[in-house]
C-alpha cells in the first residue's frame, strides 16, 4: 500500500520545514492551499518552489481543485465534479514517488486536509506530520 503524508506549513522555518521533508523521504510535494501565499516569505509559492527544488523535490501545486476555503464548505464542495477531477490527479502523482500534500495549518483536524485524507485512506496509507517526531495515522 503506498503511503501519503500531509503537512502543514505552520509558522515553521525553512530548514525545520526541509528537515521534516527530508526525515520522511518526501520527493513530491502537493500544495493544496487555495491561496498559496503565506506571512511567511519562504512558504510563499514562488519561494517554496525554489526552497524544494534545491532539494530535489518535486512541486505541485492543486489547490484550484483540492483548496480550502469554499463558498458552500468543504463536504458540500467534496460533491462536485472539480474536487473528483483533484483527487484523481492527486492519486496519480501518489503512485511513483514519495509525496506529501501541504497546506497552511498545522493540525489536519483543523483543515480541509482531513476530508482530503478521508477520500484516500481506503487505497493509501494516510500519515499526518504534526511534528518531526510526531506523527498520526489514519
Amino acid at each position: 500500500m503506498h503511503k501519503i503524508y500531509t503537512l502543514g506549513t505552520s509558522a515553521r522555518s525553512p530548514e525545520e520545514f526541509r528537515r521534516i521533508l527530508n526525515k520522511f523521504g518526501i520527493r513530491r510535494l502537493i500544495d493544496v492551499r487555495r491561496f498559496p501565499t503565506s506571512k511567511l516569505r519562504h512558504f510563499k509559492k514562488n519561494n517554496l518552489e525554489t526552497m524544494l527544488a534545491r532539494e530535489n523535490i518535486e512541486y505541485i501545486y492543486l489547490g484550484v481543485l483540492l483548496g480550502g476555503y469554499r463558498e458552500e464548505g468543504y463536504p458540500s464542495y467534496m460533491k462536485s465534479e472539480l474536487f473528483s477531477q483533484g483527487i484523481e490527479k492527486l492519486r496519480s502523482y501518489i503512485e511513483d514517488k514519495v509525496s506529501c500534500i501541504v497546506c497552511a495549518e498545522k493540525f489536519y483536524q483543523k483543515c480541509h486536509r482531513r476530508f482530503i485524507a478521508q477520500c484516500l485512506k481506503e487505497n493509501y496509507a494516510v500519515i499526518h506530520i504534526i511534528e518531526e517526531d510526531c506523527i498520526q495515522e489514519e
